[in-house]
C-alpha cells in the first residue's frame, strides 16, 4: 500500500488513466494536473492546477510517456491549458522525491541534475521494454495488413535489430508464417538469431537483402535505411520504422522512390493504452513502494 505518498501526475496521454487508477488503488495521496477536460472521475483523487505548493509536497511527480518538450512544455490531451515544467518547479521537489517518466529530454535531465532530484526513465528499463515491445509488435503487425494487399503469412519480411523490441517482431511474424531475415549487428545476436530459426544477417549487408522483400520492419534508432538501400527495395515493399524519431529510415528518398514508408514510434500508448498503462502502473507502484520503504529505513 502506498498511504500517505503524496503523488502528483501533470499531464498525459490514455496510458497516464491506468496509472493513476492503480496508484488510487493502493491508496497514494494522488493529486492530477491538466486533466480538466477528462469526464472520468477517480476515487479519492484531486484535480488542481499548476501550482508551486503541489512540488514542496510531492513525493512522486509522474510526467507523460515524453516527459516535456525541449522547452519544458508537458504534453497534456485531457488539459485546457498550457502545462510548462519550469526550472522553479523542479527546485521545490523536496530531496527525497522522484520524477518518473517513459523518456526525458536534456531539458529535464539538465534540471533533474542541477536540483539533485533522481529521475527515472522507464522506458530504459528491460521490464518496461519487453512488455511493451507486445503492444508494439502488435500494432506494427495492424499497419503492414493495413498498408499491403498480401498476407502475413507467406510474406519475406526483414527485421532490423534483434533487441527487445526487434525479438518479439521476429518471432510475431515467424508465427503468422513469415520467412524472416534479421538484421544483427552482434555476433551473438546471430547466433541467436540462427538457433530461433530466422535467417540471421550483418547489417552492413542489408542491401544484400532486401531485394525481393515485401516487408521491413527498423527497431534501431539510427539511419540504416539508407537511400541506397531504398534503391533496392521493390516499390511493393513497406517499410514500417519502430525506431524512437526521427527514426532509422530516409523517408524523404522512399517517397520519391515510391517506396511507403511510415514512422510508428509510441505504438504502445495508440494501440493499447490501456495495456501500456497497466505496464507502467505496476512497476510505478513496486518502484513508489521501495523508495518509501527507503525512507521509512531512513527514519
Amino acid at each position: 500500500m502506498l498511504t500517505g505518498v503524496q503523488v502528483v501526475f501533470i499531464g498525459g496521454d490514455a496510458r497516464q488513466l491506468e496509472i493513476i487508477r492503480h496508484l488510487a488503488e493502493l491508496d497514494a495521496s494522488v493529486t492530477i494536473v491538466g486533466f480538466d477536460q477528462l469526464q472520468n472521475s477517480f476515487h479519492g483523487v484531486v484535480r488542481s492546477g499548476l501550482s508551486d505548493s503541489l512540488f514542496e509536497s510531492a513525493d512522486a511527480l509522474i510526467l507523460p510517456a515524453v516527459a516535456t518538450d525541449d522547452n519544458g512544455t508537458i504534453n497534456a490531451i485531457f488539459g485546457s491549458e498550457e502545462l510548462k515544467l519550469t526550472d522553479k518547479h523542479v527546485s521545490l521537489l523536496p530531496k527525497r522525491s522522484s520524477i518518473y517518466t517513459g523518456m526525458a529530454k536534456p531539458y529535464l535531465r539538465k534540471l533533474s541534475e542541477k536540483h539533485q532530484v533522481q529521475l527515472v526513465e522507464l522506458f530504459d528499463r528491460d521490464d518496461v521494454a519487453i512488455y511493451n515491445s507486445i503492444p508494439t509488435a502488435e500494432g506494427a503487425l495492424m499497419m503492414a495488413i493495413q498498408n499491403t494487399d498480401i498476407t502475413i503469412h507467406g510474406s519475406h519480411c526483414v527485421v532490423l535489430g534483434l533487441g527487445r523490441t526487434g525479438f518479439t517482431m521476429a518471432r510475431s511474424l515467424q508465427a503468422l508464417g513469415a520467412k524472416v531475415k534479421v538484421g544483427v549487428r552482434r555476433s551473438e545476436h546471430m547466433a541467436r538469431a540462427f538457433e530461433l530459426g530466422f535467417e540471421p544477417f550483418y547489417v552492413k549487408d542489408l542491401a544484400a537483402h532486401v531485394a525481393n522483400i515485401d516487408l521491413l520492419f527498423n527497431t534501431i534508432p539510427t539511419m540504416i535505411v539508407t537511400a541506397q538501400i531504398i534503391a533496392n527495395i521493390p516499390n511493393r515493399a513497406v517499410i514500417i520504422d519502430l525506431a524512437s524519431s526521427p527514426g532509422g529510415t530516409d523517408f524523404r528518398f522512399a517517397e520519391r522512390r515510391g517506396v511507403k514508408a511510415l514512422l510508428a514510434p509510441g505504438l504502445p500508448g495508440i494501440v493499447a493504452p490501456k495495456t501500456a498503462g497497466r505496464i507502467m502502473a505496476n512497476i510505478l507502484s513496486q518502484l513508489i513502494t521501495e523508495q518509501a520503504q527507503e525512507r521509512g529505513n531512513q527514519a
